[in-house]
């Protein structure tokens, strides 16, 4: 996608994101954005149709296995994330509020192993309770537009943890005194302790600038049970 067309695509993500908002409805906006692009990936501004690189990385570096392990992907998108985890030998569910995001994967990888499932993450099934070794969440978290949501979220996923299992968290981040800005919202170092207050334990956490123009700041943060 042309840096142009990106610009209009991160633009028009802003708007739809405040328009639902100020509705009351701050994850609608996911459904209309998906249904708009009408299966072109240059309307999906984060659609890099590769798997993000800081999760490939870190997974190399750790040289993640997942052979008999459940993995759960947080907001899947287009699906790549999720192959990718696949292909490490995890059993992998993958989800977004999306319908129409869900059926863009399967028609993308229709002889996938992945369960490709249309959830929430403010209100997820009671059934993944304690059901999964490891949980991948990138970039989900910072699209949620205040305190109570993100919290609600961070509950929700703490709880689907398996005991022994592990959670990698990846997102923007900022310091307190820092402005928010716009959408997507960096989340501070404090933010992110939430999930201790539901059980996890911090056993990692990277502050780093990626490799974009110009380099954004990220946090890398791995929990466990």
């Amino acid at each position: 996608m042309a840096d142009s067309d990106r610009m209009q695509a991160r633009k028009r993500v802003k708007q739809l994101a405040a328009e639902f908002t100020k509705k009351g409805d701050p994850t609608g906006w996911f459904e209309v954005l998906y249904k708009a692009a009408q299966g072109n990936e240059e309307g999906i501004p984060w659609a890099e149709m590769t798997a993000s690189p800081l999760l490939i990385e870190w997974a190399t570096r750790y040289n993640l296995r997942g052979e008999g392990k459940r993995a759960l992907v947080v907001g899947c998108g287009l699906g790549e994330d999720a192959e990718a985890i696949a292909r490490l030998g995890f059993t992998v569910t993958a989800f977004d509020i999306s319908p129409t995001a869900i059926n863009w994967c399967q028609r993308r990888f229709p002889t996938s192993q992945v369960h490709y499932t249309v959830a929430d993450v403010l209100k997820l099934p009671e059934e993944w309770s304690q059901h999964f070794d490891f949980i991948v969440e990138i970039f989900t978290l910072q699209s949620l537009p205040d305190d109570e949501l993100r919290n609600q979220a961070t509950a929700n996923l703490a709880r689907c943890v398996a005991p022994g299992g592990s959670l990698l968290v990846i997102c923007r981040g900022r310091d307190p005194d820092e402005d928010r800005g716009t959408m997507p919202w960096p989340l501070t170092r404090l933010e992110l302790t939430a999930f201790q207050r539901y059980g996890l334990r911090e056993v990692a956490l990277e502050d780093f600038m990626d490799r974009e123009e110009p380099p954004v700041r990220r946090f890398r943060a791995l929990y466990r049970v």
